[in-house]
């Protein structure tokens, strides 16, 4: 933390959930799509279990607010600046195993569902950071749009959002360092 940074809880979950250094505007925005996001998503879950509805609220303002966190500023600091590595960037995918958690809660999902969103995710990663950087960006978009034709009929309609959200979020927004 730097001179004249605030100190209080407040910042120190803002640093958490957005990012260090977020500025007011980045903060507001992220927040903003994450509570819209949730809000849609929980539309959507009309009908569905209690426990179910819970998990794609905390599911829809993870993936939502990260896309957009992971797209500004301050994340790309985060996640970009010096001493991170490509191992880094996998990890931070590979830890999205969201599909798996909406198989075990969410009826209508199937393993081999989230198994098929989770692998295009992986896989739509380790293309983007195999080629050289100034490929990164189409392989990345190539990547998203064929995850999401490809895996559109994984996941119930209820949850049509979850995997090009998730996409977004991870092989757009958080591999991409510009």
């Amino acid at each position: 933390m730097t001179a004249g940074e605030p100190r209080g809880l407040g910042s120190r979950v803002n640093g958490l959930l957005v990012a260090p250094g977020a500025t007011g505007a980045e903060s507001l925005l992220a927040y903003t799509a994450a509570l819209t996001g949730t809000l849609v998503a929980v539309w959507k879950a009309d009908g569905l279990p209690a426990l179910a509805v819970v998990v794609i609220a905390v599911l829809a303002f993870d993936l939502f607010g990260g896309a957009t966190v992971n797209a500004t500023a301050a994340a790309k600091r985060r996640f970009h600046g010096p001493g991170r590595t490509r191992r880094h960037h996998l990890a931070f995918v590979a830890l999205h195993g969201q599909p798996f958690l909406l198989a075990l809660t969410v009826p209508g999902v199937g393993w081999g569902g989230a198994a098929l969103v989770y692998g295009l995710a992986l896989a739509g990663a380790v293309a983007a950071l195999a080629v050289p950087a100034d490929l990164r960006r189409p392989v990345a978009y190539a990547a998203t749009v064929l995850a999401i034709a490809v895996s559109c009929a994984a996941m119930p309609v209820a949850l049509a959002w979850f995997a090009p959200v998730l996409f977004v979020k991870l092989l757009l927004a958080h591999l991409l360092p510009e």
